[in-house]
């Protein structure tokens, strides 16, 4: 498949989304506590995220008739994120599909909460779109692209020193046995950034990233939807993605370094330190 051919996928992708963000937003009027299906103690569906879901698929497969899908709803009706990660590994084309990232904010009321699609072609994610529902801002890139956002390029911010940082986070809802590992990370950063924030959204996280409003983000345990089309788009603004070890296995492997290039060095000694100590050290 040619560049180009992405470009313009990726244009149809943006309609997609933008057209399923409206929906869920106009969903939110009715949606309501009775709607909740809790699928962990602190993993909630609604109806909406199975809703949009078929909207989106049903779409996209207009576009590449013969790609599969990864989508988090039926996805973890079938397997999970583990047969998630196989399948886009070994599949020429796959959609990967998070029709709301955020979706406990979504119920409470409170920013962000996303659409986010990605294709991979033989798992390099090739296409990636963000829309972040709340402010009504799209973000996306497509293989060799620049990142965008609503029209305009974006780029990681210039900051360069760790002191400096503004450090986004995440801690999934199946990740009580890492608490402590967590605890350092923020104790950490707490200590020695300007701080951190954990918004409810990998996909926000990664999009605010791409266009400078974070300086770094590191989260575990994540699905492959949480993390694929965030993850080009903040390679495509001149952001740094990589798994915990400093290694390219942050799509399917269950998590996730990015920041600026500026930083990343000791942002990623950082998070080593929490990895191997019950201590948390300064890093310089």
């Amino acid at each position: 498949m040619a560049k180009t051919d992405f470009e313009q996928i990726c244009s149809q992708v943006r309609e997609i989304a933008a057209k399923a963000a409206e929906f869920i937003e106009k969903e939110s009027e009715n949606v309501s506590w009775n709607d909740v299906e809790f699928k962990g103690r602190n993993n909630i569906t609604v109806s909406v995220d199975e809703k949009a879901e078929k909207m989106i698929v049903e779409r996209l497969k207009e576009i590449l008739p013969d790609a599969v899908f990864v989508a988090e709803e039926e996805t973890d009706a079938k397997g999970g994120a583990e047969k998630a990660r196989k399948t886009i590994k070994k599949e020429e084309y796959t959609w990967i599909v998070d029709p709301l990232d955020g979706t406990t904010n979504y119920m409470r009321q409170l920013p962000p909460y996303c659409v986010s699609i990605a294709l991979a072609n033989k798992g390099e994610v090739v296409v990636g779109v963000i829309y972040e529902i709340t402010r009504k801002e799209c973000f996306y890139a497509w293989k060799g692209s620049c990142a965008y956002m609503n029209g305009k390029k974006i780029s990681v911010s210039n900051i360069d020193k760790l002191d400096d940082s503004l450090i986004a986070t995440g801690f999934s809802y199946d990740s009580l046995d890492r608490m402590a590992e967590f605890s350092l990370q923020q104790d950490y950063f707490l200590k020695y950034t300007h701080g951190g924030r954990r918004i409810g959204s990998a996909a926000a996280n990664l999009a605010y990233l791409a266009c400078g409003r974070f300086d770094g983000y590191s989260q575990f345990n994540l699905a492959p939807w949480d993390v694929a089309a965030g993850s080009l788009i903040v390679k495509a603004a001149g952001g740094i993605v990589t798994d915990y070890r400093g290694g390219n296995d942050y799509l399917t492997g269950g998590e996730i370094v990015a920041c600026n290039a500026k930083i990343y060095d000791r942002y990623l000694e950082a998070i080593s330190a929490t990895l191997e100590s019950d201590e948390v050290y300064p890093v310089g």
